[in-house]
């Protein structure tokens, strides 16, 4: 049975870690256990259970000693934020999970992208680490439609359970000498880092092209987001309204309607209708759209107009303490 090391970060680790418990050696699991307690990091749980070493520190430099101090027969890397060096890719094997159709969507943030550029497929490609970015051979790679309503979430659970099946026996094959298939470097595309503040909806877009950053982004992504009376409103749950009325006078991110009963609210966009379900501000907690926008004369964005009241609110203010200190 081969001896394996296992680097994972964040939330494909536990399906890869159970897959290659399966079948493989697992010496021990890189993760950072500070970022989560360990009470609640089902990783940490699964690999306790498992009876797995942890180590916690990410860095390049600790995985390159931890590598050439426990001597895998190969490393696996599913979900890591870091470079690693050429001359650590040269100690052993390395493999790499990553959440993209290769050469398709190289770099980061692959399944938010997919879903933000309605994109018809998600996939999953295994491919062996080389010192390019994702540009190793492909040693594994399964396709799966992005539906309508599917949110990230969806997608990575769907991908997660194709890992769990495959990751184990791919590396096998991988140990044993199979080469893969080298990827059309032509082909390739990549997507950039994202942040959270990349999650401002502009309502002056497609109802389709929202729906899309909507779904793209909900837990445990930080959310697409728009402005309600100045403060930031998270988005969790929409979808677009089918068969929508017409507005030749349209305003995008007026509301034109709100259900009690339902809990929804219907926001004119750039072509149509959002209908918005559940929200959350950010001094609050996720709760109905209609709990907490209740007038059909309500903006949802920030505008010029806004921005000087606030200002010129700012400007009482400081106004009113100078006289009180002057004073």
């Amino acid at each position: 049975m081969a001896n394996v090391l296992l680097i994972g970060i964040g939330p494909t680790a536990l399906s890869a870690l159970d897959s290659l418990a399966t079948k493989l050696n697992v010496l021990g699991l890189v993760r950072d256990t500070n970022t989560e307690p360990n009470a609640s990091d089902m990783v940490v749980i699964r690999a306790h259970e498992l009876d797995i070493p942890i180590f916690s520190d990410i860095s390049p430099a600790a995985i390159a000693a931890l590598v050439s101090d426990l001597k895998p027969d190969g490393v696996i890397v599913s979900s890591y934020n870091r470079i690693l060096k050429p001359e650590l890719l040269a100690q052993c094997p390395f493999v790499n999970v990553h959440y993209a159709p290769l050469p398709k969507y190289r770099g980061r943030a692959n399944v938010n992208w997919a879903l933000i550029n309605d994109e018809p497929w998600a996939g999953i490609t295994i491919h062996e680490m080389v010192p390019d970015l994702d540009a190793g051979n492909i040693l594994f790679q399964q396709l799966i439609p992005i539906r309508d309503h599917d949110t990230v979430a969806d997608l990575y659970e769907k991908l997660n359970a194709l890992q769990r099946e495959h990751l184990a026996d791919t590396i096998i094959r991988f140990l044993n000498g199979h080469q893969g298939i080298p990827q059309r470097r032509e082909e390739a595309t990549y997507g950039c880092s994202r942040v959270p503040t990349d999650g401002e909806i502009e309502w002056t877009l497609s109802t389709r092209k929202i729906d899309c950053l909507v779904r793209a982004l909900v837990a445990p992504f930080p959310g697409a987001y728009t402005y309600f009376q100045g403060k930031r409103l998270l988005i969790w749950k929409a979808k677009p309204v089918e068969n929508p009325s017409h507005y030749a006078g349209r305003i995008p991110g007026r509301v034109v309607a709100a259900s009690k009963s339902e809990g929804y609210i219907d926001v004119l966009t750039g072509d149509g209708i959002l209908r918005i379900f559940e929200v959350q501000l950010d001094d609050g907690d996720k709760t109905a759209a209609a709990e907490v926008i209740k007038s059909v004369r309500s903006t949802l964005g920030l505008r010029v107009s806004d921005l000087l009241d606030r200002v010129y609110a700012l400007e009482q203010q400081i106004a009113k303490l100078n006289g009180i200190y002057n004073n």
